[in-house]
Parts: C-alpha cells; sequence; structure tokens
C-alpha cells in the first residue's frame, strides 16, 4: 500500500522509512532510524527529485505510482549519487523508459560507474544557474560540491521558494506520519540526531558546507525538503544558524566534554573527580563519556556543540588507549577546530598517553592545549589533588571567560 504525503497542491514526499537499519553506512548506530526521502512534483511535466536506498525500493515504488496515477514520469531529477539516494535510478530507467534524467556531468559520470544503463542516451546536463521548466514550475540548479560527495548540487523551485537540499538539512530518525519539523518537538527528539548526522557525515567539509549556506542566503526559501529527516516549512532561521555555528566549527554553548578512556577504573575515577571539581567552581551542564562504552559519533557530535575538551586516558602498549586514540583521529579527521582542550593519563610505571594525545591534538586547526595537566601512576592520590584543582581551574575559568 502507498504511504505518501502532500507537501503542496502539486508536491509529494514519495519515500520511505528503515526502522531496520542498525548502522548508518555500516559505521553510525541509527537507534531511531532513518528516512530517505524523494519528492514528486506533479507539474505539466512529472519530475521526480531523486530516488531511495534499496532496503524501502517496494514503498518507494508504489509510491511513485500511485501519485502519477496513470501518467508516464518525464523527468528524474539527481541530486547526489550516494547509493542510499541513487540505488533505483535504474530501476527507474526500466519502468519509465521515456524518462530524461536531469544531472550534472560529474553526476552522469558517477551514474556510468554504478549503472549499465547508457545514461547519455537520456540525460539533460546542466550547470549552475541553469533553469528548467516542468510547466508553472520553473527550477534552477546550484552547485555543492563536498556536501558531502564531489558531484552533489541542490535544486530550487523559483516558483514556490522550496530547496531540495539533497544531504544539507538531514538528520538520522525514522518519520513517524509527521513530515514537516513543525509538526514534531524538534529541539527535544530530533536535534541530537540532526547534529550527530551533520557532524559525522558532513562535519569535515565545513568550508564547503559554509559556500553552500552564502549561495541559499541569496535565495529567498520558503521550505527545505532534504533528503534525510523532516521538511522545513516554519523557523527555517532557527535550523540555518545550527549549520552556521557547525560549519564554522562554532560551539553551541561554552560547556565541557570529559572523554575517558579506562581499564579498571583508576583513570575513570580521576575524570570523574575533575567533573566533580569543575561542578563546585560553577561549570554547568558537564558531559562524561566513556569512549569503550560510548560509540565515537556521538562524542564527536557533543565535541562540536562544546567550548572545552577533556581526554583522560589509560597508556596502553606503551601508546593512547586504543579506543581514545580511534575519537582523537575522528575529531582530526572531521576537521574539528576552535577549542580549547587538556590531558590527563595514567601509567602505571611510563605514562605516555598525555604526551601523544597532544601530539594528534597539536595537529588540529586553532586548537589550544592547556598547560595545566595531570599524569598518575596507577591511582590518583591525595597530594596529587592540586594538580586535579589547578586544572579545573584553568579550565572553569577559560569556560567563564
Amino acid at each position: 500500500m502507498h504511504c505518501v504525503k502532500k507537501i503542496n497542491d502539486d508536491l509529494y514526499w514519495v519515500g520511505g522509512t528503515d526502522r531496520r537499519l542498525a548502522l548508518f553506512e555500516n559505521v553510525y548506530p541509527i537507534p531511531r532510524g532513518v528516512s530517505y526521502n524523494a519528492y514528486m512534483m506533479m507539474d505539466e511535466k512529472t519530475v521526480l527529485l531523486d530516488t531511495v536506498d534499496q532496503s524501502v525500493s517496494g514503498q518507494f515504488f508504489e509510491n511513485v505510482e500511485y501519485v502519477l496515477g496513470g501518467r508516464s514520469l518525464d523527468y528524474m531529477v539527481v541530486n547526489h549519487m550516494e547509493p542510499d539516494h541513487c540505488s533505483m535510478i535504474e530501476e527507474i530507467v526500466r519502468r519509465y523508459p521515456d524518462v530524461k534524467v536531469i544531472c550534472n556531468a560529474k553526476t552522469a559520470a558517477m551514474i556510468r560507474q554504478f549503472f549499465s544503463f547508457d545514461i547519455d542516451a537520456i540525460a539533460v546536463l546542466v550547470k549552475e544557474g541553469d533553469t528548467f521548466s516542468a510547466g508553472k514550475h520553473t527550477l534552477t540548479f546550484v552547485n555543492a560540491p563536498m556536501v558531502h560527495w564531489p558531484e552533489v548540487m541542490v535544486t530550487y523551485d523559483l516558483t514556490d521558494k522550496i530547496l531540495f537540499s539533497a544531504d544539507a538539512f538531514g538528520t538520522f530518525g525514522a518519520m513517524n506520519g509527521n513530515l514537516f519539523a513543525d509538526e514534531v518537538d524538534f529541539e527535544h527528539d530530533w536535534l541530537d540526531d540532526a547534529r550527530r548526522y551533520y557532524t559525522n557525515i558532513v562535519g569535515k567539509y565545513g568550508t564547503q558546507a559554509q559556500a553552500l549556506l552564502k549561495k541559499a542566503s541569496g535565495l529567498e526559501i520558503s521550505m527545505i525538503c532534504p533528503l534525510h529527516g523532516p521538511v522545513w516549512r516554519e523557523n527555517i532561521g532557527w535550523f540555518v544558524d545550527k549549520y552556521l555555528k557547525w560549519s564554522s566549527y562554532t560551539p553551541e554553548k561554552p560547556s565541557v566534554l570529559i572523554a575517558y578512556g579506562s581499564i579498571y577504573g583508576h583513570t575513570e575515577n580521576m575524570a570523574n573527580v575533575l567533573a566533580s571539581r569543575l561542578a563546585d567552581l560553577g561549570v554547568r551542564d558537564i558531559a562524561v563519556y566513556d569512549v569503550s562504552s560510548t560509540h565515537p559519533s556521538y562524542i564527536l557530535s557533543e565535541a562540536f556543540r562544546r567550548s572545552h575538551l577533556v581526554f583522560a586516558s589509560v597508556t596502553y602498549n606503551g601508546g593512547i588507549f586504543s579506543n581514545m586514540e580511534h575519537l582523537l583521529l575522528e575529531l582530526k579527521a572531521h576537521n574539528l577546530q576552535n577549542r580549547t582542550v587538556a590531558v590527563m593519563d595514567n601509567g602505571s610505571w611510563s605514562a605516555q598517553a598525555g604526551k601523544q594525545m597532544k601530539d594528534i591534538l597539536a595537529g588540529m586547526k586553532n586548537v589550544e592545549i592547556l598547560e595545566q595537566s595531570v599524569s598518575i601512576k596507577s591511582s590518583l592520590k591525595e597530594e596529587q589533588m592540586a594538580e586535579v584543582e589547578a586544572l579545573a581551574q584553568a579550565i572553569a575559568e577559560s569556560v567563564k571567560n
């Protein structure tokens, strides 16, 4: 049975939702599932904007067939070639042999890589600024390279002022009947997933995301239709402001994240003592994570959110505890910057983790490493509480400033 949502008089959501997938891109946990959004414009010409992942293909084709209502599919716009959005392109071409594919040259090249049909025979190649008339609606196209693949473009409906934003403004989370962001408690129930989606999927490409935001700022936007998550028609500026912060690596709030890697609990204890002392000094909303029990995608997302980061690691095989090293390399790979950081380490005979963590952090842009640190042998002792106090004071003072 079809399951479509009407967006306006001639635009429909024809996507699908997957609550079974455990790992998005086989990496990121998605306990709330994910949606794959595709849109159908019913004008003088029928226009499908993107397809879906293979996992929801059955629902997708029922939706497409229902909305078309016996009409042929005239055009398919391909904004993004990642397989969770492009998997059904070849099947669309097979089912609707007269369809034309609107795409840019880089997308056409990728279609040749993924599929075996003759894209050159049916492609309508567009460049940035080109327009296409479907009848009442006129579409134009804006390049968005590396947000987060090189071929990405977004499509803007000049008539209804709708931005089809590809992966920009997307979020993890299954659609539960409500299509629009204003129909849910987005800040409470969706914002964390939106942040985790952006920071892990697009976070590395802040400069490119900023370039897209600059282009979008010149458009009058009444609605944003992303490829994952709710459609935006109200409070668009609020969500755009989040993107401006995330893409510029600007903390959302002055606050502290403590991530620790501990084997037998002694490094964990040191992290908890620091957190408690920070609270005594008036630091609010402290987050503490065990890098062995929390997936790095959650900690990375929180690191984008917060201004001050503390990394506490036991020395392991002469180096950084493996899960802590993974986290630090993830932060570096995702280009996190503009943060104040501190390190704590532990080593029963040779504490090496602190120095090696600083080496990784020093390679990150505009990261201030506090001089104060704590290094313990096996367990925290009373005589070292002065070092903990000095570190807590330095962090608290920096947060308040």
